[in-house]
């Protein structure tokens, strides 16, 4: 079963998120939470809160076990830019995009390996 978590609108740029979420793809939940705890950088802590989100709703909300998931994907969107100007040299405006962003975060459960073989899988 897939669970997922969103946050929406998060002023940080993607470019600065996406390096983090390249760590935690396709990890288990708790290796990619000790990936994010380990790291110094702030995009990691808003990443960090997303991915314990994702776990909570597999908890709460299907009764799941989060320690027996792994990432599944991490998606980082981009959100709307808030244009702003900074005065530059001779009287000229310069822009300023300050960018946002969406992010999701997908948690899939684990299959054990004999539960495949006892249907036929691969």
């Amino acid at each position: 079963m897939k669970v997922q978590a969103k946050c929406k609108f998060l002023q940080r740029s993607p470019f600065k998120l996406r390096r983090f979420a390249q760590l935690i793809k396709d990890k288990s939940f708790e290796a990619a939470e000790a990936t994010l705890n380990v790291q110094s950088s702030p995009a990691c802590q808003e990443l960090l809160k997303v991915l314990c989100s994702a776990g909570a709703n597999a908890e709460n909300n299907f009764g799941l076990d989060k320690m027996e998931m792994h990432v599944q994907t991490v998606m980082i969107d981009e959100g709307p830019m808030l244009k702003r100007i900074r005065a530059r040299a001779r009287g000229r405006p310069g822009p300023i995009l300050k960018r946002m962003s969406h992010i999701t975060v997908v948690l899939e459960e684990d299959v054990p390996s004999d539960a495949v073989s006892a249907v036929g899988g691969k």
